[in-house]
């Protein structure tokens, strides 16, 4: 029965109102008081840095016992829980607190993770101070010639591994001090075949303020030492940062070491570059206002110091480039914006070399990278699938992963790189973002910014009558048609334009695998010597007549 209150006096009413009050109060304290705190307290000791740190501080939460917990944490698709927050200037034995309120990935909170026993740890990710030459001054992490591994990272902080439990139901608060320092890496030595170069970059040293280096690994041809007087045609090959010869060979013991000193292949230089920079494992290999002028310092420094030291010819005929993936971009983009210098690329499953498909997002039309505005639906917008079409990684996903890695578009990764080499600066001195990377709204003068300087098929499109009759039979690209990332449909779109080219016709190559071949795919048996005995092919076709192109084929 309702209850009536039109015969009560105004002061029973008053008091009846304050007593519900009250009620709602108290229970509202009760409730709060019993909400139990999920929390990871961090911090380490001056005897490990003496130094305050300025980073980001993560902790990693993982069953499996069989690897440390920091060296499961950070992949797009096998990631275990991790979350991550930014200290400035904590000092030894002060303490950070990483609560339900941090996020991570791929689970978004503590109290997401269900009750269980845990293996736990901690990591510190040290930023630098750069004081760059633009008048910016930001904190990110430098590099170690790791290739920017935050949980590998040489001088990073690291905690023992724990074992926890942890129950969100009753709540924990669990100490974890990073006592460990993860040591210098471990560059291979050289030997007959390989040599490594590492310098201090002035361009690149001048625009950070701060000590910043370049180097590269080289594989001789069999016969280098015994033939003084020859020169040789040099491959350069793009791709992330890795110290490692090309295919791996370091001796006779190599995989493709039967190929390399087989009777009928031509000699040929091959050189792998490393240019990390803070934002990457890579540069990107152009010039760009948030990474500084790599372009440059790889043109003007790095090449020419392999050249003086290492019997090359040094005419654009007989250099030629390639690369995959993120070094299928920069191969492609080294040809493009240096068409007189190189003479051709084999360049595989680009980057995305055509930003109306920049994956599966056109930055110049859609206004939200996450999903597709249908009517009513909002369709997730995928980052990664597998060769049946299957969705393994959305891109609302991989946002959230960089957003846990790291704020101001430091998190190291594929998305953050793109923004760093490709947009604008912000006005905090760091990269200004494409979109949101919590919401997804894209911003559309940062995609016209990145439009006119490194949409490659925009810049082909606009520049065709310049340069177009310097890279005839030149352009040579290469990817699967169900590729991971969606990147062959970037390539088929510079395939229409370039098809559609005269005065000059392009007169290069696409070629794609089908059916379900996926990022990476080749034509070329990995360690058959196909790719390079078709390169030594085109560089005899273009030598220019007096050309000596048999001495290197001994």
């Amino acid at each position: 029965m309702p209850l009536k209150i039109r015969n009560l006096s105004r002061v029973s009413v008053c008091l009846l109102t304050l007593v519900l009050l009250a009620s709602l109060v108290s229970l509202s304290f009760s409730s709060t008081a019993q909400s139990p705190k999920l929390q990871f307290v961090l911090s380490f000791d001056e005897s490990v840095h003496k130094e305050p740190i300025t980073g980001r501080v993560f902790v990693m939460v993982t069953e499996d016992e069989r690897r440390e917990p920091r060296l499961q944490a950070g992949s797009w698709m096998r990631s275990v829980p991790f979350f991550g927050l930014d200290v400035h200037e904590l000092e030894p034995g002060e303490s950070v607190i990483i609560d339900e309120t941090i996020l991570g990935y791929p689970l978004k909170s503590l109290k997401d993770i269900p009750a269980g026993d845990y293996y736990v740890q901690a990591l510190m990710n040290v930023y630098t101070k750069f004081e760059r030459s633009d008048g910016h001054v930001i904190w990110a992490h430098m590099d170690q010639w790791e290739g920017q591994q935050f949980n590998r990272s040489p001088g990073n902080l690291h905690s023992e591994v724990q074992k926890a439990h942890m129950d969100p139901a009753e709540g924990y608060t669990i100490e974890l001090s990073m006592d460990q320092v993860i040591p210098p890496i471990e560059v291979p030595e050289d030997n007959e075949w390989v040599k490594r170069i590492k310098f201090k970059s002035e361009l690149l040293s001048e625009f950070w303020g701060h000590p910043i280096y370049i180097g590269a690994t080289i594989l001789l041809p069999m016969g280098y030492h015994s033939h003084p007087d020859v020169y040789y045609p040099v491959i350069y090959r793009q791709g992330h940062f890795s110290t490692r010869a090309p295919y791996g060979m370091e001796g006779e013991k190599s995989s493709f070491y039967k190929t390399w000193t087989a009777e009928d292949l031509p000699r040929m230089i091959e050189v792998t570059f490393q240019h990390p920079c803070p934002y990457f494992d890579d540069s990107y290999a152009v010039n760009s206002v948030n990474c500084g002028p790599y372009g440059d310092a790889i043109m003007k420094e790095l090449i020419p110091k392999i050249e003086e030291q290492f019997r090359i010819i040094r005419k654009p005929y007989a250099r030629v480039l390639t690369g995959g993936s993120t070094g299928g971009w920069e191969s492609l983009a080294l040809q493009i914006f240096h068409p007189d210098f190189f003479g051709g690329t084999w360049t595989f499953c680009p980057d995305p070399i055509d930003f109306n498909y920049y994956g599966l997002v056109n930055i110049y039309k859609d206004d939200n990278a996450f999903f597709i505005e249908s009517g009513w639906m909002k369709p997730e917008r995928p980052l990664m699938r597998d060769g049946h079409g299957q969705v393994l990684v959305t891109m609302r996903e991989m946002s959230q992963l960089e957003a846990v890695l790291g704020t101001k578009q430091r998190s190291g990764q594929q998305l953050d790189i793109w923004q760093a080499a490709y947009g604008p600066i912000g006005d905090d001195g760091y990269p200004k973002p494409l979109w949101d990377k919590l919401t997804g709204k894209i911003d559309r003068e940062v995609a016209l910014y990145m439009r006119d300087r490194y949409d490659l098929n925009y810049y082909l499109q606009q520049h065709w009558a310049e340069i177009g009759p310097k890279l005839v039979g030149k352009l040579h690209l290469i990817t699967g048609d169900m590729d991971n990332f969606y990147l062959n449909e970037a390539v088929y779109e510079m395939e229409e334009f370039l098809e559609s080219t005269k005065d000059p016709y392009y007169d290069g190559s696409f070629r794609y695998g089908r059916p379900r071949k996926t990022h990476g795919w080749s034509p070329f048996d990995r360690y058959s010597g196909e790719l390079e005995r078709e390169m030594a092919a085109h560089i005899t076709k273009n030598a220019r007549p007096g050309e000596n192109t048999t001495m290197w084929k001994y």
